[in-house]
This record gives structure tokens, C-alpha cells and sequence, in this order.
């Protein structure tokens, strides 16, 4: 495999006696926007992932929200400080946090106190297709949702996008109006198939804001299984929209586990890259996530 020196800029860990996840509970269905989530539904460690990537030159991981229940989302944090401070790893924390809950403060101040929290992630996914959206309706254009995002900044925290393309135009005004927040688009923005058009008009809005960067994973939400062909015009558009210095690779293990291996992954992203700079590429699997996640790996 190829040895380039890899940050991960998007993993979940999970242990399903400790801590509540109610999408990995069952019963299992198929018809939500993953498919049955059941081949994924067990304790998946540290280890469980160390051993996954065994193959790969990994420098750092950035552990991003695990929908574990909101209940629990200030003990997710806990839990990921205390293996960070035994371990080294996960390098960076991305909590969960609903911003449009009228508390919202309290919660980020508590994750902020963890020193490896860098940001939050509220899954905001919302699709006409019912099959699609994670959400009743579009909470982002919701004044409460927008006022705790305009927290973030308060706390010196990042926020991850995970949302659909028919929602970045939306969102453009909002993120723009906060440049102290920087913003990762999760899964590459989640393209919906049918939808390619929406997709690359909202990229380009998006890649426009210079504190916006983008996530290069989970390209089976495009398109399940993955698809290798598919996947090498889907990552080389979005590279193409931010620069190579403001996008990260990243192996959404175990969730892309539905979709494909980790090295099936990895190596088609190593393979797609092969052209570029060595100084970009580096950049691309770890440098920029080092960077924007503020993790201080020396490289």
C-alpha cells in the first residue's frame, strides 16, 4: 500500500455497552439513507480501527460525533478524552451538539473544556425523498438553529457539515456571515444521485468561502457499493473546486464499511492522486487536516 503519512480526518468509535446509538439499535431497515446498518452494529474500538488501517502510514485521527444519543453527547466526549489522554488517539474530537436547542451554550462550553474538542457536528440532512433526509424538515433556515451556530465561534470551535446539496445554497449566507467558524463539508458533500447538477453548483458556492474546506469520504452515500470510476470524477470535481490545500481525505470507518473495504478505499484515493505534487498530496492525506483541525503533528 502506499506509505504516504495519513491523518484520518474522519472516524467513529463506538461501544454500544457504554454508550446509547439508537441508528444501531435494532430492528434494522433498509430503506434509510445508508441501507441496514446492521453489518456495522458492534463495538468498534480503537484497536478494531488501528487494525483496519493497518496498512497505512496513520499519524492521527480526527473522531467526529457517532450519533450516539444527544443524551449522551457530553459523555461520548468524555469517554473519547480519557482514551485520547491513555492512548494519543483519537488526536481530535468532533462532538455532537443540537444548536437549535435552547441550552446550547452550556453543552458547547462543556465540550470546549475537553482539550482535544475542536468542533461540533449536528447532522442537519434534509431530502424531500423520505427516504433520503434525516430530518422532519430543513432546521438550518430555523432562526434557533442559526443562533447556536453563531455560538461556535465563541467557543473557538469548528463546525462539520454533514448535509444535502439542495441545502448549501441556503446555507452560503449563514456561513459567510461567521468567517471566525471554520466549516468541513462532511462525505464530500454527499452528492445524490440524480442530483449531480445541485451538487456542483453547490460545491462551487460553497468552495468559494475561504473558511470552508471539504472532507474527500464516504462516497458510497453517491453511490452504493462503492464504485471506483464513479468515486475518481466525484473526488477529482471537488479537489478541483477547493484546492488541494483546503481538502481532506479521510476513511469514515467503519460507517464505509457498507460501502466498501478501507484499503479498497484508501488506494483508489491514493490512486486518483498519484499526479498531483508530492507537496499537494501530502497536504491532501495529512497536512491539511493538521492544520485546520489545529492538531500540532509533526510531520
Amino acid at each position: 500500500m502506499d506509505r504516504i503519512a495519513f491523518i484520518d480526518a474522519h472516524v467513529h468509535l463506538w461501544n454500544l455497552s457504554h454508550i446509547r446509538y439508537p441508528w444501531l439499535t435494532p430492528p434494522f431497515d433498509d430503506n434509510g439513507p445508508n441501507g441496514s446498518v446492521e453489518p456495522i452494529a458492534a463495538n468498534y474500538l480503537l484497536d478494531d480501527y488501528l487494525a483496519d488501517a493497518a496498512n497505512w502510514d496513520v499519524r492521527g485521527v480526527v473522531h467526529v460525533d457517532a450519533g450516539a444519543d444527544p443524551a449522551d453527547a457530553l459523555k461520548e466526549t468524555q469517554w473519547l478524552q480519557a482514551m485520547a489522554d491513555a492512548r494519543g488517539m483519537p488526536s481530535a474530537i468532533v462532538a455532537f451538539a443540537d444548536l437549535a436547542a435552547p441550552d446550547v451554550d452550556v453543552l458547547l462550553a462543556a465540550h470546549a473544556a475537553h482539550p482535544d474538542v475542536r468542533g461540533i457536528r449536528h447532522i442537519v440532512n434534509w431530502h424531500a425523498d423520505s427516504r433520503r433526509t434525516y430530518t422532519p424538515r430543513d432546521i438550518t433556515q430555523d432562526k434557533a438553529w442559526q443562533r447556536g451556530y453563531a455560538l461556535l465561534g465563541r467557543h473557538g470551535l469548528s463546525f462539520d457539515l454533514q448535509a444535502y446539496p439542495v441545502q448549501f445554497p441556503g446555507l452560503v449566507r449563514l456561513i459567510e456571515r461567521h468567517p471566525d467558524i471554520p466549516v468541513m463539508i462532511n462525505h464530500a458533500g454527499m452528492m445524490v444521485p440524480g442530483e449531480e447538477e445541485e451538487w456542483r453548483t453547490g460545491i462551487a458556492a460553497l468552495a468559494a468561502i475561504p473558511h470552508v474546506a471539504v472532507k474527500l469520504s464516504g462516497m458510497g452515500f453517491a453511490r452504493r457499493p462503492f464504485d471506483r470510476e464513479h468515486a475518481r470524477g466525484y473526488v477529482l470535481a471537488a479537489i478541483d473546486a477547493f484546492g488541494p490545500d483546503r481538502v481532506m481525505f479521510a476513511s469514515d470507518f467503519p460507517t464505509d464499511r457498507l460501502f466498501g473495504g478501507f484499503d479498497q478505499h484508501l488506494s483508489a484515493y491514493a490512486a486518483f492522486t498519484a499526479d498531483f505534487a508530492p507537496g499537494e498530496r501530502a497536504a491532501m492525506f495529512a497536512g491539511n487536516a493538521n492544520r485546520l483541525y489545529r492538531l500540532g503533528i509533526a510531520l
